[in-house]
């Protein structure tokens, strides 16, 4: 949308961009609302394609409120380096590498995101809020897509700790699909919810929980990069301050049709059934990306499954490394939320 040229030194080639009026989704690069694209790629049914670690950004009309930003982010098997110039390196896309990228809106990061590419689009949600003394006048949000080895702010350890199990320049060919303004409640105004438990999909579809990406499968969620993200989530969403409890399980490596059904009789009475029972994962370290190292985390199991007891992160993401026995693969059951 535009009006008149900008009167005094501009030409008639500028135009006055008038900020969008919120509630509204952005779903392409075409829209006038997109003003700022650094390394993106303006898409038609997206909103862009990055190149590499940049930004884009929305001139939005925010009044003075408190706004909720939704960020829908995508990897498909053309989201690697190279894309663009009609080069893509299909050698680093065989490599399986999980990609760990910040997001960060007015200079502050927000969330953090897991996303594994593969032959089906893997699908992340990011949502967050901004306060009002965080619009600059000229209503301009920025969204910024950031490897986790850019920028500041990350701390020395969770980058040595993710050194070679993350892809490098993991934001290459990373999908914008769609980005959503909406005016949020008031802190005040949210009311309390009750204690809540959602499935794997679910944990991962409110943005509180980041471990891959969704491809609408199964609720469980495969931890095969032995990584979980928890990320601080706006008042009103599920998970938002209080407690959580994260039910991690198990499931065999499906290496052959011999190997598991060798599993299962094991796993049947009179069958020492340990074998199964003895594949709970194990959480072997709880790190802030902001502040690096936490409290040795709290956890229990029972069978092949393990409980992690922790406080609802609120100014940054924490990252969760799982370990499991050879042939089993962790994953993410449910998450409980204690407000």
């Amino acid at each position: 949308m535009s009006t008149s040229p900008i009167a005094g030194t501009a030409t008639d080639f500028d135009k006055l961009v008038v900020p969008c009026a919120v509630p509204i989704e952005i779903a392409s690069g075409q829209e006038a609302a997109l003003q700022v694209a650094d390394q993106v790629h303006r898409g038609v049914q997206i909103v862009g394609r990055f190149e590499r670690s940049g930004l884009a950004g929305f001139k939005v009309a925010a009044a003075g409120r408190r706004l909720r930003v939704t960020v829908t982010l995508a990897v498909d098997a053309g989201s690697v380096r190279g894309w663009h110039g009609g080069e893509p390196d299909a050698a680093e896309a065989g490599k399986g590498l999980p990609r760990l990228i910040q997001i960060r809106s007015q200079g502050r990061l927000r969330q953090c995101v897991l996303l594994k590419a593969g032959s089906r689009i893997k699908r992340s949600v990011v949502v967050f809020d901004l306060l009002p003394e965080e619009m600059p006048d000229d209503g301009l949000i920025c969204v910024e897509a950031l490897d986790i080895m850019e920028g500041r702010g990350v701390s020395g350890a969770v980058r040595e700790a993710v050194a070679g199990s993350v892809m490098e320049d993991g934001v290459a060919g990373l999908r914008i699909d769609s980005v959503a303004f909406a005016v949020s409640p008031a802190e005040g105004q949210v009311m309390a919810a009750a204690r809540q438990t959602w499935g794997g999909a679910g944990s991962e579809e409110s943005s509180l929980i980041s471990c891959g990406g969704s491809a609408g499968r199964r609720d469980s969620r495969s931890l095969r990069s032995g990584l979980l993200i928890v990320n601080p989530v706006p008042p009103g969403v599920f998970g938002s301050g209080g407690a959580l409890t994260i039910r991690l399980g198990s499931r065999a490596e499906a290496t052959s049709g011999r190997r598991v059904r060798a599993l299962i009789r094991k796993a049947r009475p009179g069958g020492n059934g340990w074998a199964l029972r003895a594949g709970a994962p194990t959480v072997r370290q709880v790190l802030s990306i902001q502040d690096g190292d936490l409290a040795p985390p709290i956890q229990s199991t029972s069978g092949n499954t393990t409980e992690l007891e922790l406080p609802a992160p609120v100014n940054a993401p924490a990252l969760v490394f799982v370990t499991a026995k050879q042939g089993v693969v962790p994953t993410l059951l449910s998450t409980t939320w204690t407000p």
